[in-house]
């Protein structure tokens, strides 16, 4: 993950001493947010399913943060039983929870043709019902944190304007996004600030773990490349780095890249052409073969055939790459083909 930039010290955006729950916190940008939290000296409980993970998450966080307090809990954050225990044993363990960040997700790449019910289910359960839980059960010891407690939900572009070929993504993000605002509105006065958080495409090594139905390949191609132009995706670095600073100063709202900001605006004062130039871009996404059903993650799925788009691929998600080994979005030690 590099150097560690110097430590915030006690100014502003200190946070020595206080509890932080980063939800989703075991690679990509949740692990980047716990970076930045335990910086300013939180103490850092990760959140996530899989044990493995969080144990190379948690370790990747001591060797940049040497001295942080750093806890993982396995916890599956669409099951609302295991988010209230885990709420519990940090409290007990940390002496409390002064600031939590929901971010945990998945990302379903593919056209509508090849996604079903079923699809749309299940990114709500794993983005939105995980937020939700995140949160409800949360608030109660934000609400006693001495300072006032801090929440920051993650939504994303895809939660201002629905995006081809992300529908179920895009759906379940806004969700998030009306759920940060209602809270927002609904801790009025009680000390407590929630902030709604939407980044735009980010260089995490993503890809990896997104989900692809359709034309497999082509989709992944497209969404790794994309995902990776530094024109159109921001360093994940500097995301996090934003998200924590506005999360810390109690905003209410944050939107990150340029290309998200450009689609805010767009769709409030033009709604009607900015979805018929959606329409354009799906016309030129790639088409689903006939049937086709089922996902595949990106670490499992081939690179594009052909010399020439295989190398445009590679050197497109060249960035995301190298992310995807800073930021442990690779299984133990697998490395894509």
């Amino acid at each position: 993950m590099g150097q560690a930039s110097p430590f915030p010290g006690r100014g502003a955006d200190s946070l020595q001493g206080q509890s932080a729950v980063v939800a989703g916190g075991s690679r990509g940008l949740g692990l980047l947010l716990a970076d930045r939290l335990a910086a300013r000296g939180c103490a850092v409980t990760l959140a996530a399913r899989d044990g493995a993970e969080l144990d190379r998450a948690r370790a990747k966080l001591l060797q940049r943060q040497p001295g942080a307090t750093v806890r993982t809990a396995v916890c599956d954050l669409r099951a609302q039983a295991d988010v209230r225990d885990l709420f519990a044993a940090t409290g007990e363990a940390c002496g409390g929870v002064d600031l939590v960040i929901a971010n945990a997700g998945i990302i379903q790449v593919a056209p509508l043709e090849s996604l079903d019910a079923a699809d749309f289910d299940d990114a709500m359960r794993s983005i939105f019902h995980s937020a939700l839980h995140t949160s409800l059960e949360a608030l109660p010891y934000l609400r006693e944190s001495p300072g006032g407690g801090r929440l920051a939900l993650i939504s994303s572009v895809g939660g201002l304007l629905g995006v081809p070929h992300l529908l179920p993504y895009a759906c379940a993000k806004s969700a998030v996004g009306t759920l940060a605002e209602g809270l927002r509105a609904e801790t009025s006065g009680t000390g407590v600030s929630v902030t709604a958080v939407y980044p735009g495409l980010m260089r995490t090594g993503s890809h990896l773990h997104a989900m692809f139905g359709g034309a497999q390949r082509q989709e992944y191609g497209w969404f790794s490349t994309v995902a990776s132009t530094p024109l159109v995706s921001m360093s994940a670095r500097h995301a996090a780095e934003r998200i924590v600073r506005a999360t810390v100063r109690r905003r209410a709202r944050l939107v990150l890249t340029p290309a998200a900001r450009a689609a805010d605006l767009a769709h409030g004062i033009a709604p009607a052409a900015t979805t018929r130039l959606s329409g354009v871009a799906a016309r030129l996404l790639p088409r689903a073969p006939v049937h086709a059903r089922g996902m595949r993650e990106g670490k499992d799925i081939d690179p594009p055939r052909g010399a020439v788009t295989r190398t445009v691929q590679r050197a497109g998600s060249a960035l995301n790459e190298r992310a995807a080994d800073a930021y442990n979005e690779r299984d133990g030690d697998t490395r894509k083909r």
